[in-house]
């Protein structure tokens, strides 16, 4: 086992909430890739727990698609497939356009400049090349603008994908080359929804999740070229 995995205590939660929050978070940020066997003796000896708590995160994690059971194996960490690759994206890219077609309407000024700083602090998070600062700057950015389309189900639908969104974002945000790109699109956004212009803002929003897919399929592809 490669990955550093430390167990985050939490007096408010049980220990095997613990144990499966420290697991997910790391098969989300790659710290435990896709195709790693998860061993629960060796899980439970890195974090320092009874194979308990392991066994039960990792049937709550093949429930969530991060895990696999193989046969003679065991559990392995989920391949980031096309089939599911799509599928969440297509419900991002949904999402995304909705978004800011009703944030062109309902933003607030204090929004609009919360929105401008966290552009800015995107930009100075791709300056450090620091993968999961900039995955946090990404995600943040975003949810100023899901905050400003005001509607409480959207909300919900978007932070239920989020988690499952964070995988696919990582591995975008490893390619430093599509970095100015996020960048620009961050901008034409932001500069959107300051024109109210919702047409523009949903074209953009839609095609800052198709850049992101393709980039991730062919990342797929090149690794399933590889094998």
């Amino acid at each position: 086992m490669q990955a550093d995995l430390q167990v985050k205590m939490d007096e408010f939660l049980p220990l095997r909430d613990v144990v499966f929050n420290t697991l997910r978070q790391a098969i989300l940020t790659g710290e435990l890739k896709p195709g790693e066997r998860l061993l629960e003796i060796h899980l439970a000896n890195r974090l320092g727990v009874s194979r308990t708590p392991i066994r039960e995160a990792i049937r709550k994690l093949e429930l969530e698609g991060l895990v696999i059971m193989i046969p003679r194996r065991g559990a392995e960490v989920a391949q980031i497939t096309e089939k599911s690759l799509k599928d969440v994206m297509e419900v991002r890219r949904a999402m995304d356009a909705l978004s800011v077609e009703l944030a062109c309407d309902r933003i607030t000024p204090q929004e609009l400049t919360d929105l401008c700083k966290a552009c800015e602090h995107f930009e100075q998070a791709v300056k450090t090349k620091e993968v999961k600062r900039i995955a946090q700057s990404d995600v943040a950015l975003h949810n100023i603008i899901v905050r400003a389309a005001d509607n409480q189900r959207l909300t919900q639908l978007v932070h239920h994908l989020a988690e499952q969104m964070y995988r696919y974002r990582f591995e975008y945000i490893k390619d430093f080359h599509q970095h100015q790109r996020l960048i620009d699109e961050h901008r034409i956004i932001y500069e959107s929804l300051v024109k109210k212009e919702k047409d523009t803002a949903a074209k953009a929003a839609r095609t800052h999740i198709d850049n992101q897919e393709n980039a991730i399929l062919e990342q797929i592809r090149l690794e399933r070229e590889k094998s």
